[in-house]
């Protein structure tokens, strides 16, 4: 997957429209952020960009090259880290990875140790996931996310929960894997969180003040 196209595209929870009259490309090789306050509607677009979400109204096309890809299979093309995606907490961080990599693999062969080295956890190996801080948590699931083989990777406020040193993890992890990816990111105007992005959406932009 190199290219993602949205035409026209729209949602609306009930009466009321989070975008409309949305047309945009996302190409591989390239950064975009969704720029947007709290409740803005960031997070839905993120979804709707990604595959999680379908529009109300409007297409979203998947394209490899110029062959469009059954949208249905996209899943397996893309990465997320959301603050709403919830891991296995039941799970040791050595089964959380194990699990992981039954679905992707990892960018350039990581292995899991390396993996795990990567995240600063390697004392964490055999701790179970709910024992983690929110921190460890968000190290976790950023690194899950970044470091899978996937074309399109998308990151929802990623800094959060994270301290100075983790916010310095993330800003160099992101800056390594970013090459021949499309890469969207969901920020309230937090400048470390999308510092590496060349294109800017303000979802205020595609909002109505009518409604439906």
């Amino acid at each position: 997957m190199n290219k993602i196209v949205l035409e026209n595209t729209a949602k609306r929870y009930i009466k009321e429209w989070v975008f409309r009259d949305l047309t945009y490309s996302f190409n591989s090789n390239n950064a975009y952020v969704l720029l947007g306050s709290n409740g803005s509607g960031k997070s839905t677009l993120l979804q709707v960009v990604s595959s999680y979400l379908s529009p109300s109204k409007g297409k979203v096309k998947f394209f490899s090259d110029e062959e469009l890809l059954d949208s249905s299979l996209i899943y397996k093309q893309i990465s997320l880290a959301t603050p709403y995606m919830e891991l296995p907490e039941e799970f040791t961080l050595s089964e959380v990875i194990d699990f992981h990599l039954k679905f992707k693999n990892f960018r350039s062969n990581i292995s899991k140790e390396e993996f795990i080295k990567t995240c600063y956890l390697e004392n964490a190996r055999d701790k179970i996931v709910s024992n983690f801080s929110s921190g460890m948590k968000q190290r976790l699931k950023l690194a899950l996310a970044i470091l899978s083989d996937t074309d399109g990777l998308f990151l929802d406020e990623p800094i959060s929960n994270l301290d100075k040193k983790g916010i310095l993890w993330y800003k160099q992890l992101i800056q390594s894997n970013i090459a021949n990816r499309i890469v969207v990111v969901c920020s309230n105007h937090i400048e470390d969180e999308y510092f590496f992005c060349k294109e800017q959406i303000q979802i205020e932009d595609y909002k109505k003040s009518n409604r439906f």
